[in-house]
């Protein structure tokens, strides 16, 4: 039997728990973990480094019926070893003993509730979906590690004047935690050592959502391709619902991905994209066009950062795109196309009233690699007529056009 016991976070251990400590032959943790506990003489000790090695001398003292103890931080079935120890050894053999989670802890220390935050770990993972869903969601805990720290997440979000870290450190130890608040900007410029347990990224004038019966990410909308009228717009100059909804469906926008929408006008597709909880970059060339899209951002209640400025030269300073929307671009078509597809990892979808443009569209997907595949969408919509009847009116044709990278040719592609 392996006894995995949580700790770390200021909880004793249980009498159980130290009764179990008391007959191990093998001990596994980190250091920090191995000096607070009061070891039995004559015990192997493994300090946690590699797992591997770790795993192989839990096999050879499990064969041997040995007793083998692991200390953990917090609930250590929470994105922690109990996962390890389950896929090598089966879970039939583990007895866990959880203690209290750094993220629950963490949201302690503020009085806040936290079962409608997302969590998210950047521990020996790329710091990207982290950094995508502080930008979508209101309230996420990133469990971190070295180079995916506050300093870095902090980079990564230092223009989002909305947003503040709660970085806590040292949970649980009375002399040497702290919980402090900083800006992004903050963080970004500290070195935060390697005693960090959590770092929280919060908009604070949301912490309190309404009572939840589901946790985590709320749940997708309940609508999507929604009619025109529920977004302002000018002249008509909106994706109609029907090219949303095929757009939206090629797209695939969820949690942790970010999104472009090019040429993004009213900002309908932007919207609908972070509705779903990917992070949104909506770039528009107009003024009226910006100011328009952070009002339909601000009705619908999501997160989409608006910049301002010409396809295909404002693009360069933007992060890698999961998928793009291309809903403009006129005679630069073309060029944006070619930047955008050369940029996204998944896919590129164009819309285009012009068929003349599709040729060159096409061309330039291709030659980025991907999958091509469009359609020509023309509906009619029911409108009504004197007298109670009703006529089918015609809506203008567009072209729909999606590229999308093969599994097996990702190689170069930024991850």
């Amino acid at each position: 039997m392996i006894t995995v016991v949580g700790t770390g976070t200021g909880a004793p251990l249980s009498p159980d728990a130290t009764s179990a400590l008391a007959e191990a032959g093998l001990v596994v943790g980190a250091r920090r973990h191995l000096a607070a506990a009061r070891l039995p003489e004559g015990a192997e000790r493994i300090v946690l480094g590699p797992l591997a090695p770790a795993l192989d001398t839990i096999e050879r003292y499990v064969e041997k019926d040995g007793r083998v103890v692991v200390l953990a931080s917090g609930d250590p079935g929470f994105f922690g070893i109990v996962r390890a120890l389950a896929e090598r050894f089966g879970a039939q053999r583990l007895d866990v003993r959880p203690g209290v989670s750094s993220v629950a802890t963490a949201f302690a220390r503020l009085g806040l509730p936290w079962d409608d935050a997302v969590v998210v770990s950047a521990h020996g993972r790329d710091l990207r979906t982290a950094v995508q869903i502080c930008r979508s969601r209101p309230k996420v805990a990133v469990l971190t590690g070295p180079g995916s720290g506050p300093a870095e997440l902090g980079a990564a979000l230092a223009y989002r004047s909305d947003r503040v870290l709660v970085v806590a450190s040292a949970l649980g130890d009375p002399e040497h935690e702290r919980v402090e608040r900083v800006t992004p900007a903050e963080a970004a410029a500290r070195d935060w050592g390697t005693a960090v347990s959590v770092v929280l990224c919060l908009d604070e004038s949301r912490a309190l959502a309404p009572v939840r019966t589901v946790a985590g990410p709320p749940p997708g909308p309940a609508q999507w391709a929604l009619d025109e009228s529920e977004f302002a717009h000018r002249d008509s100059m909106i994706s109609k619902f029907e090219v949303r909804a095929l757009a939206l469906a090629r797209l695939g926008p969820r949690l942790g991905e970010l999104i472009w929408d090019v040429g993004a006008g009213s900002g309908s597709v932007a919207v609908e994209c972070a509705r779903f909880g990917a992070a949104v970059t909506a770039i528009e060339k107009t003024h009226d066009g910006v100011e328009r899209i952070r009002a339909n951002a601000a009705a619908h209640g999501v997160d989409v950062r608006v910049v301002h400025g010409a396809a295909p030269t404002v693009l360069s300073d933007l992060d890698d795109p999961d998928a793009v929307f291309i809903g403009g671009g006129g005679r630069e078509l073309p060029a944006i196309v070619t930047v955008c597809a050369r940029r996204a990892r998944r896919a590129v979808v164009v819309a285009m009233a012009a068929l003349d443009r599709v040729p060159a569209a096409r061309d330039a997907l291709i030659a980025a690699g991907f999958d091509c595949d469009g359609v020509l969408l023309q509906s009619s919509r029911l409108a009504p007529l004197p007298g109670g009847v009703t006529r089918l009116a015609a809506t203008n044709p567009v072209f729909l056009l999606w590229g999308v990278r093969p599994p097996a040719r990702t190689e170069g592609v930024p991850q």
